[in-house]
């Protein structure tokens, strides 16, 4: 069976993670991403109202295929619940060794847009780390840890902060490390839970 060709819309979506991506979403116009999807700046406009809405549908894009990657990851790794919050991030250090990683896109298009807190990319983003969040959150409260939203908003700070780390030294031991906290956060709380 062959595979469906892109609707327009699908390949400006392909083109703006491709760019918006790897070069940051102030330094990409409208005009590349049109040049890059094989189609006219006018097409890109009948599909996006501006660039603020093509931004925000590119990090919507990436939403749920993160959080899947995640969830694969997690559900994937051998051991018990804190060796599979250390494999998340043990796998953020492996996508960090590729040249082409750059960091998280969220966290990237959120420090672009600072100055703009009502922009509608920066809901995007925040809906998806809360996503993540509430995710860690329903597998603490599974494994019977009590205060699993607390423990999952550290382990939301680790990732964070293992991303941004990454990034200013370009070192992706950062996540090992970062991962390796959030074990024994997690080996903590299962311990308490059990006394």
């Amino acid at each position: 069976m062959t595979k469906p060709a892109e609707t327009a819309r699908e390949r400006i979506l392909t083109a703006a993670n491709k760019l918006f991506y790897a070069e940051g979403i102030r330094a990409v116009s409208l005009d590349t991403i049109a040049e890059k999807a094989g189609i006219t700046k006018k097409t890109v406009y009948y599909h996006f109202k501006s660039k603020d809405d093509l931004i925000e549908a590119y990090l919507a894009s990436r939403d749920q295929p993160n959080l899947n990657q995640f969830r694969k990851w997690f559900g994937k790794a051998e051991g018990d619940l804190p060796d599979k919050v250390e494999a998340i991030f043990r796998q953020i250090a492996v996508a960090a060794r590729h040249p082409k990683w750059k960091g998280c896109g969220f966290l990237r298009t959120a420090a672009e847009l600072a100055n703009m807190p009502g922009h509608p990319a920066m809901k995007v983003g925040a809906g998806h780390k809360k996503k993540f969040e509430a995710w860690m959150a329903e597998e603490f409260e599974a494994a019977g840890i009590g205060g699993a939203p607390h423990l999952a908003r550290h382990i939301v700070l680790l990732l964070d902060g293992a991303f941004s780390t990454i990034l200013v030294h370009r070192d992706p031991a950062y996540a090992e490390a970062a991962g390796e906290a959030a074990r024994a956060l997690v080996a903590s709380a299962m311990l308490d839970r059990a006394a």
